[in-house]
C-alpha cells in the first residue's frame, strides 16, 4: 500500500545535515510498515527492535547509552552487520523505553552517520510523565490515517489521485461522478490502512466495520493499559461524547454534554492525553483573525474531532445501505462527517493546524481558518451542492481576505470574492495558502 509519507523519508535519507528521525502517529496508522518499507526501499539493511515487551533491550538501555555500546548491543539483538548509511536502525514502541529516547541525541551528537528512525503510538503521553527528551536532536514527521488521495491510489485509480494534484480543473470536473463515489466510500471506510487492506481484499464493507470496531476496542484497551485508573472512566467519556458533540449544531465541546454538571478541569487531562495519543484532533477558536492565529485562540472555545472518518461512522453505527442511498451518507449528523474529513484532509495532506471563527454569540460561524504565510484563509464546508455562503460573506465584508474559499459538492468555480472548490479535491487548497 503505498504512502506518500514515503517521499518524505525519503528527503530525510538524503539531508546533510541528518538527525535521528521520530515518527508519531496513532496507533495502527501504519508507522511500522511505513518504516520497514522504507528500510526495504532505500536501504541494503534493516536492524529492527521492538521494544514492547523486550526486557533484554530494557536493560541494555539502562546502563551507559553511548552509540558505539548500543550499536555492539544491536548487532548481537540482530545477528547483523550494522553499517553506517546502508543500514536503517528502528526503534519501534520507543516510549516503552525512555532511556532508549534519550540515546537518540548521543547518535545525533556521536554517530550522525547512522541513519536511526524511532517511532511510537504513546509518545506524547510518555513525554508528559517527564521522560528526559533530546530537544533540538531529532527530527520529527507525523503519520496519520490514508487520506482520500492516498485512498484513491490504493483501490488502483492511482490517474484519479495523480489529477488530482495538478491544476485541469475542467479535467477533474469530468471525472466528477467517479470522485463522488469513491469519496462516499472513503466515508465509510476511512482511512486506517486495515479498513482499507480488507477492503481491498475482500470488498466486504461488513468485515470492514468488523476491523472498524476491532480498532476502536484496542484503543480502549489502551486506555485501561497505560493511562491512571482514576483517569480511564473520563477518558471513555471523552471519547464517546465525540460523535454526538460534532453532531450538534454549534460543534464547540460542551463539558456538559460528558456529564451532567461537568467542568473543564474534570476532563481536560483526559482530552490531553486522546491528543497526545494521535486519537483525536482538537480545533480552537479565534476571536479575530489575525496574523498569528494561535496569538487569538480562545483556550476555553474548540471542537474536537476523531484522528479518522471511518472510525468516526463505526462509532456512530451508522449502517451501510446509507452508502446505496445517493449522496445521504454526506449529510448525516448535519454534516458533522463533512467536517470530519475536510479537517482529516487537511491536517494530513496539507500538515497544517486549523482554526475556527465564532463571534461571541456563536453565530456567524466559519468552520476553519487556515493561516498563510501573509494572509488568513477562512473555509466554509458544506455537505452538499449548497451555494449560500453567508456566514462566509459576511466574514468576507468584515475582515477582507485575499482570498475565500468554500468546498462543497459543487464544480470548482471562481466569483470575485469567493472560489468553490470540490470536497473530493481539497488538496488545492494549499496553493491559496501558498498565494
Amino acid at each position: 500500500m503505498e504512502r506518500f509519507a514515503m517521499s518524505r523519508l525519503i528527503e530525510w535519507k538524503q539531508k546533510k545535515r541528518r538527525k535521528p528521525l521520530i515518527i508519531r502517529g496513532a496507533r495502527q496508522v501504519g508507522k511500522t510498515w511505513l518504516m520497514k518499507e522504507f528500510g526495504r526501499i532505500c536501504f541494503s539493511s534493516v536492524a529492527y527492535i521492538n521494544f514492547d515487551n523486550n526486557p533484554g533491550m530494557e536493560q541494555v538501555f539502562s546502563g551507559d547509552i553511548s552509540p558505539e555500546r548500543i550499536l555492539t548491543a544491536i548487532r548481537i539483538q540482530t545477528g547483523m552487520a550494522i553499517e553506517p548509511e546502508t543500514t536503517l536502525i528502528i526503534f519501534d514502541e520507543i516510549q516503552e523505553v525512555p532511556r532508549a529516547l534519550t540515546s537518540l541525541k548521543y547518535f545525533c551528537e556521536e554517530a550522525p552517520e547512522y541513519a536511526v528512525i524511532a517511532a511510537g503510538s504513546l509518545l506524547g503521553v510518555a513525554l508528559h510523565r517527564g521522560t528526559s527528551f533530546p530537544v533540538g536532536k531529532v527530527d520529527f514527521m507525523d503519520l496519520y490515517p490514508l487520506s482520500y488521495r492516498e485512498f484513491l491510489t490504493a483501490i488502483g485509480e492511482r490517474k484519479l489521485s495523480e489529477l488530482l494534484s495538478g491544476m485541469d480543473t475542467d479535467m477533474i470536473t469530468v471525472f466528477k461522478e467517479k470522485y463522488i463515489d469513491y469519496l462516499r466510500e472513503y466515508y465509510y471506510i476511512g482511512g486506517m490502512p486495515e479498513a482499507v487492506q480488507t477492503y481491498l481484499d475482500t470488498k466486504d464493507f461488513l468485515q470492514v466495520r468488523e476491523i472498524q470496531n476491532n480498532l476502536l476496542t484496542y484503543y480502549q484497551q489502551d486506555f485501561s493499559k497505560h493511562a491512571s485508573a482514576s483517569l480511564v472512566p473520563r477518558l471513555n467519556l471523552v471519547w464517546s461524547s465525540i460523535p454526538s458533540q460534532l453532531a450538534k449544531e454549534n460543534r464547540k465541546f460542551i463539558y456538559g454534554q460528558v456529564r451532567k454538571g461537568a467542568r473543564a478541569k474534570d476532563f481536560e487531562l483526559a482530552i490531553q492525553w486522546l491528543s497526545d495519543c494521535g486519537l483525536i484532533h482538537k480545533v480552537q477558536r479565534v476571536k479575530k483573525p489575525g496574523l498569528p492565529l494561535k496569538a487569538y485562540a480562545d483556550l476555553d472555545a474548540f471542537k474536537l474531532y476523531m484522528a479518522d472518518i471511518g472510525l468516526m461512522t463505526a462509532m456512530t453505527g451508522l449502517n451501510v445501505r446509507i452508502l446505496l442511498e445517493g449522496n445521504r451518507i454526506f449529510t448525516e449528523f448535519k454534516g458533522a462527517l463533512t467536517e470530519q474529513y475536510v479537517l482529516q484532509q487537511l491536517i494530513a495532506e496539507l500538515d497544517i493546524e486549523p482554526f475556527y471563527y465564532s463571534t461571541e454569540n456563536s453565530s456567524g460561524e466559519i468552520d476553519f481558518l487556515l493561516q498563510g504565510e501573509t494572509d488568513i484563509l477562512p473555509l466554509e464546508v458544506k455537505a452538499e451542492e449548497n451555494l449560500k455562503a453567508r456566514s462566509l460573506r459576511a466574514f468576507c465584508d468584515k475582515y477582507h481576505p485575499a482570498n475565500a474559499i468554500r468546498t462543497s459538492m459543487s464544480d470548482y468555480r471562481e466569483q470575485d470574492w469567493m472560489t468553490n472548490i470540490p470536497l473530493y479535491n481539497i488538496g488545492r487548497i494549499g496553493s491559496y495558502l501558498e498565494e
